[in-house]
């Protein structure tokens, strides 16, 4: 866990508490996040809600708006009704995002879901959504009747990145209620 920016969607450039999980249930061939161990900067095991909490908060300078943005991996693997109501205590605002594949629990402040496969996610109304792009399994459009607020298309950021920026461009210029998020920390260099 590092206190950073957000680096994309319609929260970039908001301070937030990174708070990687560890596990997936899916396995993306373009995922760009080692989530195995927990042996990362501040890393380790949590026995309790508490415990975790008080880790997070502790990386925080400021009494204002706390935010802890649960990522992972897949976050939804291991954060609960307890940890949320212990983030909430300690009057923080919870932001995920989830492949959408398991329920989330109640009261979670704001929802990105980045749908991996050509299923409809589970999770089929939030804050965001966000595609990786381009994606042989995914297809934006069977998505754009969901109750999501945003919705964005990102260019999948491997050796192709160039091409696929100008994919995603090109699909948002074609399909208009697709915006471009960039990850803003590959070009800043933040966590």
């Amino acid at each position: 866990m590092v206190l950073t920016l957000q680096g994309e969607g319609a929260m970039t450039g908001t301070a937030v508490v990174l708070l990687r999980f560890e596990g997936c249930n899916l396995e993306c061939d373009f995922c760009d996040t080692d989530f195995t161990g927990t042996d990362g900067e501040n890393g380790g095991i949590f026995r309790t809600a508490a415990e975790l909490a008080e880790a997070v908060q502790q990386k925080w300078i400021s009494s204002t708006q706390l935010n802890v943005l649960c990522t992972g991996g897949e976050p939804l693997m291991q954060l609960d009704a307890p940890l949320v109501e212990e983030f909430h205590t300690r009057g923080f605002k919870i932001l995920i995002e989830t492949n959408g594949t398991i329920p989330a629990p109640e009261h979670i402040d704001w929802i990105c879901v980045s749908p991996k496969t050509e299923e409809i996610p589970l999770l089929h109304r939030g804050d965001e959504i966000k595609i990786v792009w381009p994606q042989k399994k995914t297809d934006p459009k069977k998505f754009e009747e969901l109750e999501f607020n945003h919705f964005w298309i990102q260019p999948k950021y491997d050796e192709h990145y160039k091409k696929n920026l100008r994919a995603s461009i090109e699909y948002c210029l074609a399909h208009p209620r697709w915006r471009l998020s960039l990850q803003t920390h590959r070009y800043t260099g933040i966590s």
